[in-house]
């Protein structure tokens, strides 16, 4: 389905009701007299952006600041669903939203979104593949490339990937064996009863509710990410029978929540983001991310220039930093991945090594990665070849939005 098709209306409500359940280096500005025209008007405007806190840094923000010689940074911290209720209500606080590229069609069908030329970032020339060709695995519109265009030619983006990563399985070691833990029916696993978690937000809930039950015989989607509303019905209530029966011991929907909860040992499996699998393993826990059977979780997170910003210069540069390789170090040591090549020319190559390229870890112990330790899945490269789905905006989101709705009640 094209965006032209969703339901301008229904996204409207949704965005004030349902959705809030839902829950330096490179800088272009210095040469010639065009590129010192372009600095000085970058110092009268400033950067007013919303997103998640893997993104939305302090630190980032201060060196995007020095590097550009815009005016004045602000950062705030928020959820997709919050940040989304706030643009479609007509905020006017914010010139970026550091979107996932799946909620791209809420502001592109509501015509709260301005395009940014790829020719005016000097640091596109370096994008991966992923970005710009399409796999033949899955139709274009499934995947990554299908969703930051704004054109079949590709010369204007929605959206400016800074991050992506493949998502997966965080896991007790001490209690799971890797048999146990590289498949998605882990999370549902009775076995686990009372010790499991799912993250609050509904598109990443019901994509991996339905790789379980594809893996179980219970469904046969060929699309996780976009199930019709009839393959709706049966996740909800695989999802209701769960929660019932005390499956779960938290929807986590916060990353501090998420560690406690896997540090403390009440929850020994659960959907994680790897920064958080990081972060226990820091603490001297013992703490794993699974490769699943099934397959990853792919996204893609990065700056839309929100529509009638008076700092389009602003967003556009800073789109332009996260490709120019200093940002990049920051989240790829939480485990995440710049969708830039810059990275290998800033990032010390022991490191580089292993969190891109599946060597093991040299030098002193580091947030409880060890000497001779690997990356969780192997190298970039490896770990592409497993992805299940990208998440994407399903043709049946209202449904699924209300079915959520119904499992958060039950």
């Amino acid at each position: 389905m094209s965006f032209k098709e969703l339901n301008r209306r229904s996204l409207l409500k949704r965005s004030t009701g349902a959705i809030a359940l839902a829950m330096g280096a490179g800088s272009p500005f210095l040469s010639s007299g065009k590129a010192y025209a372009q600095a000085s008007k970058l110092a009268s405007e400033q950067l007013r952006t919303i997103g998640l806190s893997v993104t939305v840094q302090e630190r980032i923000l201060a060196d995007f600041k020095k590097a550009s010689g815009v005016g004045a940074t602000s950062g705030t911290a928020a959820t997709f669903p919050d940040a989304q209720t706030k643009i479609l209500s007509g905020s006017k606080d914010y010139d970026c939203w550091e979107i996932i590229a799946e909620r791209l069609p809420s502001i592109v069908m509501t015509n709260n979104v301005e395009t940014i030329p790829a020719a005016s970032m000097k640091n596109w020339a370096n994008i991966r593949d992923t970005f710009t060709k399409p796999s033949d695995k899955w139709d274009r519109k499934t995947q990554i490339v299908g969703q930051i265009w704004a054109d079949e030619a590709q010369t204007t983006l929605n959206m400016v990937p800074a991050v992506y990563n493949y998502d997966s399985i965080g896991y007790n070691p001490d209690v799971l064996s890797a048999e146990e833990a590289n498949t998605w029916t882990a999370i549902f696993d009775k076995k686990w009863k009372g010790k499991s978690g799912l993250n609050t937000d509904p598109l990443i809930a019901f994509g991996q509710a339905i790789m379980a039950m594809n893996t179980l015989g219970l469904l046969n989607v060929k699309n996780p990410g976009n199930p019709s509303a009839k393959e709706i019905d049966e996740a909800a209530a695989f999802l209701i029978s769960k929660k019932k029966d005390g499956q779960f011991r938290a929807l986590w929907g916060d990353f501090g929540e998420l560690v406690n909860l896997m540090a403390s040992g009440e929850m020994v499996v659960c959907d994680a983001w790897q920064p958080a699998v990081m972060a226990v393993k820091a603490q001297g826990k013992a703490c794993k991310y699974a490769v699943p059977k099934e397959g990853y979780r792919a996204w893609a997170i990065g700056p839309a220039m929100i529509a009638g910003t008076p700092n389009k210069d602003a967003v556009t540069a800073y789109a332009d930093y996260w490709l120019s390789g200093e940002p990049g170090i920051a989240v790829s040591e939480q485990g995440y991945y710049s969708p830039s090549t810059n990275i290998k020319n800033v990032m010390a190559p022991e490191k580089y090594g292993f969190w891109y390229e599946g060597k093991p870890w040299t030098g002193k112990e580091d947030r409880g990665i060890k000497e001779g330790d690997l990356r969780d899945g192997g190298s970039l490269e490896e770990r592409a070849k497993h992805v299940a789905y990208w998440h994407q905006w399903p043709d049946e989101y209202d449904h699924l939005v209300q079915k959520w709705d119904e499992f958060l009640n039950a």
